[in-house]
């Protein structure tokens, strides 16, 4: 009865930390194309951000 219980309640036994199944998070494959896109983009944006800083200098 108390398996069933804590099973419902997504807590495991003292520590009453929240379980995930599989399905509560991204695929790995996913979260990494995210990252490398977010630091694409961050590069990306720091060199038109040189080419106009350089560009604009006289």
């Amino acid at each position: 009865m108390s398996d069933n219980a804590t099973e419902a309640t997504g807590t495991t036994g003292s520590t009453g930390a929240k379980r995930f199944r599989e399905e509560d998070r991204a695929p790995m494959g996913m979260t990494f194309r995210v990252f490398i896109y977010l630091v694409a983009v961050h590069f990306i944006v720091a060199f038109f951000f040189l080419l106009f800083y350089l560009g604009g200098a006289k």
